[in-house]
């Protein structure tokens, strides 16, 4: 069960509100996901970005989040970066104000922390690292491209079964004015919805979620 306070922005969420140019950029991951649960596999994501600081951090934490929701089982989602650089500490507040229960484990330049989005449930480990750490999936996994920079700049990534680029605009740029911690919640509650969108039309069991 996930906390109340997640619950309450999951409330938020209107799927309504996402294009159809979103719906359709995100339907190569459904149908990878369909697939998958369909033959009663493991699913994998690896969700990357070029710093693994930023949106990568936030897409893995929702769709995580998202499958818990729904009840689709064997998912675990990673993420990683072309190189690595540290969690920004504003994406960890962000979540943190949308109920998620942070925990720093370890400090330093790259720190790392505990994600907890349901009492019961293991929480997301979330630190910087490269998309091929041996912290995350060699093979037999989906690699979801969420920045333009990386898919563009990155355009092999060893063992994945699949490349699906679901790419948002960076909330770095409202780094140090007054708008940046609006920015940095728009996003993640924009990424929130998609992912809430991407598993609510998994078909699991033959009973529509």
């Amino acid at each position: 069960m996930l906390y109340s306070e997640i619950k309450k922005t999951i409330n938020l969420f209107d799927f309504e509100q996402i294009s159809e140019d979103r719906k359709s950029a995100v339907q190569p991951l459904i149908d990878y996901i369909q697939n998958k649960t369909d033959n009663k596999l493991e699913i994998r994501l690896n969700l990357i970005c070029t710093h693994n600081s930023r949106r990568s951090h936030l897409s893995q934490v929702w769709a995580q989040t998202a499958a818990a929701y729904y009840k689709i089982k064997s998912v675990t989602c990673y993420s990683g970066g072309t190189e690595t650089t540290a969690l920004f500490p504003i994406v960890a507040e962000t979540l943190q104000i949308s109920g998620f229960k942070i925990k720093t484990i370890s400090e330093g330049t790259n720190p790392v922390y505990s994600i907890k989005y349901s009492a019961n449930e293991f929480p997301v480990i979330g630190f910087s690292k490269a998309y091929d750490d041996e912290f995350n999936p060699e093979s037999e996994f989906a690699a979801i491209m969420t920045c333009s920079q990386a898919d563009a700049g990155c355009p092999f990534i060893a063992g994945a079964e699949k490349r699906i680029p679901i790419t948002f605009e960076d909330p770095k740029i409202s780094d140090g004015t007054p708008e940046q911690k609006e920015i940095y919640l728009k996003r993640s509650l924009q990424i929130g919805a998609e992912m809430f969108y991407i598993f609510s039309k998994i078909k699991y069991q033959n009973v529509s979620r």
